[in-house]
C-alpha cells in the first residue's frame, strides 16, 4: 500500500490594523479649561477694582489693618482680634486712627507664695491704684472742661458748629460730591461764619471765563443752600477770580466775570431755599483779595465765598482752618 499522503500546508494569513489619526485642533476641549480660568481670572480682577473704587477711606483702613496687624493677638473674639470690636463699615466705626486694639494675652496663673509674698503683691497692687487714680481724675476733669465748653457757647456758634457737621457728613455721604470736599473751605471770621468753595488744579466750578456752573457745583451750592436755609443768619455772597486777564476784543474782564459768578451763585442757593430777603450783599472782587498774595494766578484764588454773618453782639471767632495748597495754576 501507498504511505499515506501528508495534507496540504494552510496559507498563513496575516492580518494589519492600521490605527485611524484622531482629529486634531480645534475639536479638543484642552482650551475650553484654559479659557474659563482666563475669564474666571479677569472677573475677579474686576470685582476687587469695582470694590477699591466703591469703598471709603475708613474702610480701606480697615482692610489694610486686617491683612497688617499692629500686633498679635492670641485671641479670637472681636473684641481682641485685628479690628479691636470694630466693623468696617464707616457708620459703624467710632475710634480715633491712631488707636490700635488691644493685645489680650494669655498667661499662666501665678506660682502659689507665702502670707509675706501675698501681703508684697497686695502692697504694690494698692500703690497701681494710687498711681492710676489721678491720671482717671484727670480725664474726668478733661471731659468736664469739654462740657462745660459746649454750654459757654452762644447759641449761634451751636448752630455754626452743628452746620459745619452737616454738610461734612452730607458730603461724606454722597458718592457725587465726595471728591469735592477738598475744594469745600470752612472757617470762622469776624463776619461769621464763611464757606469757600474754591477752584483746584483740573476742575474748576465753572466753564471758562463763564459763570454757568459745572452740574457738580451746582449739585455743591444747592446742598449748602438747603443746610444754611434753615438759620436764621443773613447771608453775604462773593465772587472772587485769578489775576489773569481777558483779551481786550472781548469787552469784558474779572470785575464783570467775579460779579456774574456771584449773581449765579445766589440763584442756587434761592432755589435751594434761602429766602431773599435774607440776602445781604452779592459783590465781586475780582482778583481783589486773593486766597494766595503770592501767587495771584493759582487756581485757588478763584472761588465763591458764602459767608452766615453774625447777628448782634456775637463775638468773632478765630479762623480754624488753613486754605488749601495748590501748585499749577490754570485759566479762569
Amino acid at each position: 500500500m501507498p504511505p499515506p499522503s501528508s495534507p496540504p500546508a494552510q496559507p498563513v494569513i496575516i492580518i494589519r490594523r492600521k490605527g485611524r489619526k484622531q482629529a486634531a485642533g480645534h475639536h479638543g476641549g484642552a482650551w475650553k479649561v484654559a479659557y474659563a480660568d482666563f475669564v474666571t481670572a479677569m472677573m475677579a480682577f474686576f470685582l476687587m477694582l469695582w470694590l477699591l473704587n466703591t469703598s471709603t477711606r475708613e474702610q480701606l483702613r480697615g482692610i489694610a489693618d486686617y491683612f497688617a496687624p499692629a500686633s498679635v493677638t492670641s485671641t479670637k473674639s472681636g473684641a481682641g482680634g485685628t479690628f479691636g470690636g470694630l466693623s468696617v463699615d464707616a457708620d459703624d466705626a467710632r475710634i480715633s486712627s491712631g488707636s490700635r486694639p488691644n493685645n489680650n494675652e494669655v498667661r499662666p496663673a501665678p506660682p502659689k507664695q507665702d502670707i509675706a509674698g501675698e501681703d508684697e503683691q497686695k502692697g504694690s497692687g494698692r500703690a497701681k491704684d494710687s498711681e492710676e487714680a489721678p491720671s482717671k481724675a484727670n480725664q474726668k476733669e478733661g471731659k468736664d472742661v469739654q462740657e462745660e465748653g459746649k454750654q459757654g457757647e452762644t447759641a449761634e456758634e451751636q448752630r455754626f458748629r452743628q452746620t459745619v457737621e452737616a454738610i461734612e457728613q452730607t458730603i461724606q455721604k454722597s458718592p457725587e460730591l465726595r471728591d469735592l470736599a477738598n475744594n469745600l473751605l470752612i472757617d470762622r471770621t469776624p463776619e461769621g461764619l464763611r464757606i469757600q468753595i474754591v477752584d483746584r488744579d483740573r476742575y474748576s466750578m465753572f466753564a471758562l471765563g463763564s459763570a454757568e456752573p459745572h452740574p457738580q457745583s451746582r449739585q455743591l451750592l444747592r446742598l449748602i443752600g438747603q443746610i444754611i436755609g434753615r438759620l436764621p443768619n443773613h447771608v453775604s455772597v462773593s465772587g472772587h477770580t485769578d489775576s489773569l486777564p481777558f483779551s481786550s476784543a472781548s469787552g469784558r474782564n474779572n470785575w464783570d466775570l467775579s460779579t456774574e459768578r456771584a449773581n449765579s451763585s445766589r440763584r442756587e442757593l434761592e432755589a435751594a431755599g434761602v429766602a431773599p430777603e435774607r440776602l445781604a450783599k452779592i459783590v465781586g472782587m475780582a482778583d481783589r483779595e486773593p486766597l494766595k498774595p503770592q501767587d495771584s494766578k493759582d487756581p485757588s484764588n478763584r472761588r465763591i465765598s458764602i459767608v452766615l454773618l453774625r447777628q448782634r453782639g456775637s463775638a468773632p471767632q478765630s479762623p480754624q482752618r488753613p486754605p488749601v495748597e495748590s501748585q499749577n495754576p490754570a485759566s479762569h
